[in-house]
């Protein structure tokens, strides 16, 4: 189904809908879809050639891993230039040839520099030669798509957060019905504690049938 849900006609959201998410270390969840991943983040600055590729789909946590780790290196943005470490985002998407080869030239000569992605930089067009050897001997490390025990810590823990309690039953009724992402678990539970708040009802298996159902239709 698809990862957004509509959300009950209302005057305004509550207000404690608009809080900015939190990239703190200690808030990313850890699991075995990106257990290997986080180890190697956590082993900078000890990174081949002071360099590192983050790759995953959308949804499986690059933003809170990088931006945690551009927080605990100080890492500045590739607009600054500066001696500091480097993070990237979205390089596949964001990132001209040009740009790419002088902020590699950079890291070689000793700038740490994170990237991160969608796809692996072997896969990214390339007509500069010497840049295309360089991206295909980064290092790169795979976040993989969130697993079961990672989705329902993410629904626990958003629900801990908002004094939501629902029964144990409630968490694998939900991901066995949202998209297998990180993203589709807070949407969800940011969509049914407004609806309970609206409807005044407690968070349970009925309330978010009753939200599937009304998505569905949708």
């Amino acid at each position: 189904m698809s990862r957004l849900f509509s959300r009950p006609a209302t005057g305004q959201l509550r207000l404690d809908l608009k809080r900015a998410p939190s990239y703190a270390r200690d808030d990313f969840i850890v699991s075995s879809s990106n257990a290997a991943a986080v180890a190697m983040i956590d082993a900078w600055p000890n990174w081949p050639g002071g360099k590192l590729v983050l790759v995953g789909p959308e949804g499986s946590g690059k933003t809170h891993l990088a931006h945690a780790w551009a927080a605990s290196a100080a890492a500045l943005p590739r607009s600054v230039d500066d001696a500091r470490p480097m993070l990237i985002e979205d390089a596949d998407r964001h990132s001209s040839e040009n740009s790419l080869f002088h902020l590699l030239n950079r890291a070689d000569a000793g700038v740490s520099l994170l990237i991160t992605s969608r796809t692996a930089p072997s896969s990214w067009p390339s007509l500069l030669p010497d840049l295309r050897s360089r991206l295909n001997a980064l290092t790169v490390v795979s976040l993989e798509p969130a697993d079961d025990d990672l989705l329902l810590s993410v629904i626990e823990k958003l629900f801990s957060e908002r004094n939501i309690r629902p029964k144990s039953d409630l968490g694998p009724y939900v991901i066995r019905r949202i998209e297998r992402s990180v993203a589709a678990a807070q949407d969800f539970v940011l969509a049914i504690d407004e609806l309970a708040a609206v409807e005044k009802r407690e968070v349970n298996i009925g309330l978010a049938r009753r939200l599937f159902e009304r998505h569905n239709r949708a």
